[in-house]
């Protein structure tokens, strides 16, 4: 009963708050959601509305790092790799995430550090206004994405899209180059996966082979070549040579 009270309370709060804050808002000019041109004739967003996009950015920050990074080939390569093993929860969903986020900022290093000399450091220092900081944030996040996109994808977004032709694939808009980027990390995670898969595969033809030459037919060949197939990968170093080859596919160490 207690908590339902403390409930109510909070959610009138809330509304009062709320409701605060749209008069408040009312009484304000809507001016400050504007774009300023500056003395020398740059154009820079008002403080509010930097504000508003900062937070707004927030959420799609999950869907930016998914989407725009190494997240999504990484997380699928591991994804196929567990079910080659034939284990439905190890590793773990929570141990492949985190492998997966930490190797995708391993590989986004660079990248990073180019946008945060480019863009962010000469904004913190005033020599950039903030559209000036976004588009330069874009070219190194850009050129990311083109260099591991296949042309075929680029040229059927951009026909989809109505865009005829362009001189440059750097001139192709971020709503273009985003998708053709994804399904191009799809099919190189698919490629990838189907090499990891095969070895795996081979073992439990062999074992299914076996154990129907001895009438065991009642055993599951999945149990039996477990065993053999977590053996072969340690003893190959499988971790190091999958790190290793989802890494060297974006030319790390190269």
């Amino acid at each position: 009963m207690k908590n339902n009270t403390l409930l109510s309370v909070l959610i009138i709060l809330s509304s009062l708050l709320v409701s605060g804050n749209v008069i408040a808002a009312d009484d304000l000019s809507m001016s400050a959601l504007t774009l300023i041109t500056n003395p020398d004739g740059s154009q820079e967003y008002s403080v509010t509305l930097q504000i508003l996009i900062f937070m707004t950015a927030l959420g799609f920050i999950p869907a930016a790092v998914i989407m725009m990074t190494s997240f999504t080939r990484i997380v699928v390569v591991m994804a196929i790799l567990r079910q080659a093993f034939g284990l439905q929860q190890t590793p773990s969903n929570q141990v492949i995430i985190g492998l997966t986020l930490f190797m995708t900022i391993f590989i986004m290093t660079p990248v990073y550090n180019k946008i945060d000399e480019d863009a962010i450091q000469p904004y913190l220092a005033d020599q950039l206004t903030s559209v000036e900081a976004i588009d330069k944030a874009k070219v190194p996040l850009r050129a990311f994405m083109l260099e591991q996109t296949r042309l075929k994808d680029l040229n059927t977004l951009a026909n989809m899209a109505g865009i005829e032709q362009v001189d440059n694939p750097t001139d192709l808009p971020m709503t273009v180059i985003i998708p053709s980027f994804v399904i191009s990390e799809l099919k190189t995670a698919f490629q990838i996966g189907f090499m990891l898969f095969i070895p795996f595969l081979i073992i439990d033809l062999v074992v299914a082979s076996i154990l129907m030459a001895m009438g065991m037919m009642m055993l599951s060949p999945m149990i039996v070549s477990l065993p053999f197939k977590l053996m072969l990968f340690v003893l190959v170093d499988g971790w190091n040579l999958v790190i290793g080859t989802i890494a060297t596919s974006y030319g790390m160490g190269t």
